[in-house]
């Protein structure tokens, strides 16, 4: 059977979609209770089976995995698109590596914290409980279907996993990998569950079922995330934009600035916490945006500027450059272009983050203290750095072993997501009999 065959035999084979998603939600809340009181070793039993599985099928996946890239290549998508798609070598050891560090992290469910003596005698303290159903719809990433099944599974939590049809047979061999793993440690299948049809009517049930499903995961384009905000009745753990600036203070160590600036706008261009967003303290511009400007010229990126920006690389001969549209401050390019602009302090800055960001990431090259310390606390984003690349915001760099997504919500979970953030609180109390007078 041919790719785009089998993409139509999968969105046809399992008949009425409605009566299908209720099917996989009823086994996902049955399987949500037995994996809630599962045993932090068989969790981590069938995480190192699922990795042993992966390690051992790798030329498989690696087969599956370009069937897939070739028919994207076909139907024409972007060079950011196929990145995302493609498992190279490097993905499919850091899947390996992220189910081994998972299994190596502390289990977070049933630990109790914050237990505080009450006057009466009783103690009151919080107990970390898995939230239940896990609902993860994306797109074009299959490493996504590993790193969501790893984290969920961990923190206690039966999954709902729906990728794209453009990555049908990557998942499809990565969901054997998984009930391999499931099997071997005793665990139900149905903990982790792919769903088998490309149907977009599944996405549409999926996030509407409130019987079965405590939360939705979105990991997607701009398009995808805005349908669900819009259609979606379980509540979700999401962002929408990773607009992620680099602000070169006029403190900065020039040789970090390249270093930095660099790797957060070339090591990936289609990924969620790539700099979109140079800014440039007018103190130091006259010597960094001569240096930065080459550096990405002879890196294939556009450059969309400012005035003051245009003018300084025009004298530094640099005329390869388009004026910056008031869209560009707001845009995600997700591609090799850059929008700079120079700023008059770390105050202006700041509100240029603040105004036209995502709330996603956002670093300062300085080595001025006090100015490190207030870019931490004033920019209102979900991770902040200092003297670091914007790359670094992910679950993996984090230590959390993998992420299910990056949240730049306020409410529960911020920034990577990883285990505690797919746990909730439960206050407990621990009495000797009293009673309240």
């Amino acid at each position: 059977m041919g790719a785009n065959d089998q993409v139509t035999a999968q969105a046809s084979a399992v008949g009425d979609i409605d009566e299908y998603m209720e099917r996989v939600g009823q086994r996902a809340r049955a399987a949500s209770r037995a994996i809630a009181k599962a045993s932090t070793a068989a969790k981590n039993a069938a995480l190192k089976a699922i990795a042993d599985a992966i390690e051992r099928d790798v030329d498989a996946l690696r087969a599956a995995n370009a069937r897939d890239v070739e028919r994207a290549k076909r139907n024409g998508q972007d060079p950011a698109f196929i990145d995302r798609l493609t498992l190279s070598d490097k993905a499919l050891k850091t899947m390996i590596e992220g189910l081994n560090q998972v299994a190596a992290l502390p289990d977070p469910v049933g630990e109790i914290g914050n237990l505080k003596f009450r006057p009466t005698g009783i103690q009151v303290g919080q107990m970390r409980v898995p939230l239940g159903v896990i609902g993860i719809i994306y797109e074009s990433r299959p490493n996504v279907t590993i790193d969501a099944a790893a984290l969920c599974l961990k923190s206690g939590n039966a999954t709902i996993l729906r990728g794209g049809s453009e990555a049908i047979e990557s998942n499809t061999a990565l969901a054997r990998a998984i009930g391999e793993g499931l099997a071997s440690a005793g665990l139900p299948a149905d903990v982790v569950q792919v769903v088998e049809t490309t149907d977009r009517a599944a996405v549409g049930k999926l996030i509407t079922m409130t019987d079965y499903v405590d939360v939705i995961v979105p990991r997607g384009g701009k398009s995808l995330i805005a349908r669900l905000i819009a259609d979606a009745r379980v509540p979700m753990i999401k962002h929408l934009d990773g607009i992620c600036h680099v602000y070169v203070d006029d403190c900065a160590d020039m040789d970090k600035a390249l270093r930095i600036a660099e790797n957060a706008k070339t090591h990936r261009y289609g990924t969620c916490n790539t700099m979109e967003t140079l800014l440039v303290a007018e103190g130091i511009a006259p010597r960094a945006l001569p240096m930065l400007g080459k550096l990405f010229h002879d890196k294939g990126v556009e450059l969309r500027v400012d005035a003051a920006s245009k003018a300084i690389l025009h004298a530094s001969g640099l005329d390869d450059v388009k004026d910056a549209q008031p869209e560009d401050w707001s845009t995600e390019y997700l591609a090799p272009i850059l929008a700079v602009k120079v700023v008059a302090s770390l105050d202006a800055a700041i509100d240029h983050i603040n105004e036209y960001g995502s709330a996603h990431t956002d670093a300062i090259v300085t080595e001025d203290h006090d100015r490190a310390m207030r870019f931490l606390r004033e920019v209102d984003s979900a991770s902040v750095m200092v003297n670091a690349s914007t790359r670094f915001a992910d679950g993996f760099e984090f230590g959390l072993g993998a992420e299910i997504g990056i949240s730049n919500d306020k409410l529960h979970a911020r920034g990577p997501v990883g285990l505690e953030g797919l746990t909730s609180l439960k206050y407990v109390v621990l009495g000797h009999g009293e009673v309240r007078q």
